[in-house]
């Protein structure tokens, strides 16, 4: 299994703003962790795209490219790309370009992101929210596919006989499908035959279990081996050097992040009962020890069928950049090896 990080580029604000100082800095420590990520032998970085105040990753693939020039062997990638309002010509090209830095590094995963900010700031109507998606990731998928497009639909200009460039080194340009909880989009990935990564941010893990059922089905029926419809593990997690300590570190800043955006999406305030339930053996949130957090990523893989791929995602938690790289250092010499080891 890949054990890897995912970052939202979390600003820190002053006065509830986004300054230039800050913004410089928290972008050089996030370089410095995903330089530290390849070093500690992580297979895996990803970098979300958002378009608030809160984060600094509205250009991911510009993030990437910084730390392929800084790193020698692990993957990067968007987590996720939110292609229903973008053009995935240009899309496409940033990341056959990142592949081309990195020397065959990139991937991309792609969403319709969690939140809508991007429609109308790109001029799209929120109405058309899965016919955009739709329609982008067909045109994405061919691109890849083919050099040269013949390709027409409603939300961007026809393409006839044109070719794309640049070409990855890669002979086909790894793309996932990143999902939450809607049972089309899971069996949308499956009859397409992409790896899929599953963002889940609460509740209980083993409960996505009928929906990989149906995204390994939908592949089945679409005549995709086995072996190449991938499920991956988005989570919130954070590993200290005991529960306790991880627990102490995590819990303020996590309660105050959800408790926020619940306020926008009617959620409850976060309580620390519920925290207490998610991250018991069966619950999402991965807090805890490196051996208490490996033993709970193989179980949630067996609950799930067999993961390839799991990412932590931690920067949600305003956490100091010393304990992010901490907790870095902790999953990749300590949780990735005994999840190899098979705990």
């Amino acid at each position: 299994m890949e054990i890897g990080i995912d970052s939202f580029a979390a600003a820190k604000l002053s006065d509830d703003k986004q300054t230039a100082v800050n913004s410089k800095h928290s972008l050089a420590e996030l370089l410095e962790r995903m330089e530290f990520a390849d070093k500690v032998g992580l297979d895996i970085f990803g970098i979300g795209e958002h378009h608030r105040k809160e984060f600094l990753d509205s250009a991911p693939a510009l993030i990437l490219a910084a730390a392929a020039a800084r790193t020698k062997r692990i993957r990067l990638t968007s987590a996720v790309t939110v292609i229903s309002a973008i053009d995935p010509v240009k899309a496409f090209q940033e990341f056959a370009t990142l592949d081309l830095i990195s020397q065959g590094r990139a991937e991309m995963v792609v969403g319709r992101g969690s939140f809508t900010e991007a429609f109308p700031l790109f001029g799209y109507n929120l109405h058309d929210y899965d016919a955009l998606f739709t329609e982008k990731l067909n045109l994405l998928l061919t691109i890849r596919d083919n050099e040269v497009v013949n390709w027409s639909g409603k939300f961007r200009p026809a393409l006839h006989n044109q070719a794309i460039y640049p070409r990855p080194v890669q002979p086909k340009l790894p793309i996932w499908l990143g999902v939450g909880g809607t049972p089309e989009s899971f069996a949308r990935a499956g009859s397409l035959g992409l790896p899929l990564m599953v963002a889940v941010i609460g509740g209980e893990t083993h409960r996505f279990r009928p929906l990989v059922d149906l995204y390994r089905e939908a592949g089945r029926r679409a005549g995709y081996k086995p072996e190449e419809l991938k499920v991956g593990l988005h989570s919130l997690g954070y590993v200290a050097n005991t529960r306790e300590e991880a627990i102490e570190e995590y819990y303020p800043g996590y309660a105050e992040t959800f408790t926020r955006i619940g306020k926008e999406r009617g959620w409850p305030p976060v309580s620390s009962g519920r925290f207490e339930a998610q991250i018991g053996p069966t619950g999402a949130l991965l807090v805890g020890s490196p051996e208490e957090i490996a033993h709970r990523i193989l179980h949630h893989s067996e609950a799930l069928g067999d993961i390839s791929r799991l990412t932590f995602q931690m920067d949600n938690a305003g956490l100091s950049h010393e304990k992010l790289l901490k907790s870095i250092e902790l999953i990749g010499t300590k949780v990735s090896k005994l999840v190899k080891k098979g705990g």
